[in-house]
Order: C-alpha cells, then structure tokens, then sequence
C-alpha cells in the first residue's frame, strides 16, 4: 500500500506519495477536488495522512470518496514531525514529515465531528459574527452620540433603534448614524431567526434540554458545548472534558520543581468563552439553586481573587454539563450540594 502526506494549504497544497517500491513521488497541486481527482484518482488504495484544518474535512471525505484511507491527525502531536528542524520550515518539508508519520503510524488521529454537529456549529458561528457585528454598531453609534453631548437610554440591543430616536439627537448625527440603524433592523431580524432555529435545536434535542437545566446555561451555551463535545462518550472523564476548551492550568514541571501557569487556552475559543460567561451569568442571580456553587466560588475568591475564581467556575461547569449528558440526568442542587460538602475543608 502507497502511503501518502498531504500539506493541506487555502489554494494549493504540498502531496508527498511514498509507493510500495520506495519511490518518493512529490507534486505540488491546486487545493481543489479536479486536482485531487487528476492525482489520486484510479489508483490503487493508499493510506493518507493530513492535519486537522479548515480544508481537512472536505479533503478527507473526497479522497475517502476515491476509494483511500484517510486519518485526520492532530496537528499538536510533536513526535509527528520527530525530524522536522524547527529552523526551517517548508511545504516540502512538511509533506515528507507527514508521509513517514504515516508510514510509521506516528500520529494523533483528530476527532472528525459528524454532520449534525458540523451544521449546528456553522449556525452557531454565523450567529456570533452577527451579534459581535450588531454590538459593533451600537458602540458606534453610542459614541458618536456622546461626542455631541448626549446620551442613549439604556436598554437591550433589540431595542436599541427605538431608544436611539427617543434620545433627540442633532439632525447631522442622525444623517451620519442613518445607514447603522437601517443595518442594525436587519441584523436584528437575522439574529431573532437563528435564535428560533436554535430554540427548535433545544426542542429537539433531549441532550441541549437538558444541558440547559444548568443555572447560567442557556441555548447558545449549550448547543456549543454539545457541538464542541460532539458525544460524552469519547471522553474518559470531567477531567479531559475541562481540558478540551483550554480551561485547565498549564504546567511546567521539572524534577522536584513544579510550577502552574494561567489556563492553557487549547481548545475551543468559542465553547471556552461561553463556559466563562456562563459562570458570569450564574453569579449574578443569587438562588437556593446556585448558593452551592456561589459558596464555592466565594472561597476561592478569597484567595485568588473574582477573576480567576470565575474561570475556576467555568470550569466546574464544564464538569457538571459533562456528568448530565454522560448520564442523561439533569441539574441536581443536592447532589452539588453534597459533594462539595464533602470536599470543604
């Protein structure tokens, strides 16, 4: 069998094929399914390695297509580029590092999400661009307003336009700020439907309904962890679960000497930040349903201040959101409550 590493780049990507005969084959070819076809197609089963990217999945599923193997790596396991001097780097290079790698079976294969998860996450990031998009306006429009003296009420962004004519601004403001509002009935009418199709997500979806029994988690929150996760069942425990978003501490650890650094911010931007305003939201509204968890982050802050407290939270959220989809419960205070009682000093 032919082993093949593929350098997967936008526009054009680096192929290294090593035949059954130990002849090395390298082509530099256009990243599109032609040049695919017009080199891997036809041939005889081969097993192909490429790193985990934007372009890995389409890529992969076309050569599957084709009739070959193809493994999704982790491109953050080291040993996969043992010979790769770290002073020079190239496309070449990198093709002829993943062709050996595939050779040896020196690779992390990557976790492939299925298509279920893959739509949700599209919607969930296209929501995101919208909503950072409208609050990009709004801190516009506000500050143009505050340079002529007035203010805008305070309110939601739904109802920002409306607060915005309440306010009295000049007419030349309201001429500079006129293509913002018309933009901003749009966005908010776009917004409204993606939170409807995610609100049917929470309909449909036993697993999101009741990740959203969790204080603080909400639709959004919780179609990204479960997007993020794409199944409990491939991790081992809450502890590889905190991990997968970055939300544990780096480590850096010699002999006798250990030393504990920040997060590591490793995982999911998105599904990390949501886990931390997560833990935001839920400090915020004090409940006999949260005053375990309050009481827990409240000792921590003592020693290690809000902030890092917080994260410490999301941390623990991602845990709790872990334990519910493993064993298809829903939020229980007293069993919260019993475990941190046991774990108090």
């Amino acid at each position: 069998m032919n082993h093949i590493g593929i350098d997967l780049h936008k526009t054009s990507s680096q192929v290294c094929i090593l035949t059954e005969d130990g002849e090395l084959v390298e082509r530099r070819i256009k990243t599109d399914r032609d040049s695919f076809d017009s080199l891997l197609g036809g041939q005889a089963p081969a097993k192909i390695l490429v790193e985990a990217s934007t372009e890995s999945e389409w890529v992969a599923r076309h050569l599957e297509a084709l009739g070959h193997e193809v493994v999704v790596a982790d491109p953050n396991f080291a040993p996969m580029y043992a010979a790769r001097d770290k002073r020079i780097k190239a496309d070449k290079r990198d093709a002829r590092a993943l062709c050996e790698a595939c050779r040896l079976g020196a690779y992390r294969p990557a976790h492939r999400t299925s298509d279920a998860q893959r739509d949700i996450s599209a919607h969930l990031a296209v929501r995101e661009t919208l909503v950072r998009t409208r609050a990009k306006y709004i801190s516009l429009v506000g500050a143009l307003a505050r340079q002529e003296g007035c203010r805008i009420g305070r309110g939601t962004s739904a109802n920002f336009v409306a607060r915005v004519a309440q306010a009295q601004l000049p007419a030349h403001v309201v001429t500079q700020i006129e293509p913002l509002l018309d933009m901003l009935g749009a966005l908010n009418e776009q917004i409204q439907k993606a939170d409807e199709r995610l609100a049917e997500v929470v309909r449909n979806d036993e697993t999101v309904r009741r990740l959203c029994s969790v204080p603080g988690v909400g639709p959004v929150i919780a179609t990204t962890f479960a997007a993020t996760l794409d199944g409990a069942s491939r991790f081992q425990g809450a502890k590889h679960v905190r991990s997968s978003p970055g939300l544990v501490p780096r480590e850096y650890s010699s002999g006798e000497k250990q030393h504990g650094g920040r997060i590591s911010k490793a995982g999911n931007r998105r599904a990390r930040a949501l886990l931390v305003e997560a833990a935001w939201s839920l400090l915020r509204w004090k409940t006999e349903r949260t005053r375990a968890l309050h009481e827990w982050w409240a000792r921590i802050a003592q020693r290690r201040g809000k902030a890092v407290a917080a994260v410490a939270l999301a941390r623990k959220l991602a845990g709790i959101l872990y334990a519910i989809w493993r064993d298809g419960t829903e939020f229980d205070v007293r069993l919260l409550r019993g475990a941190d009682a046991a774990a108090a000093p």
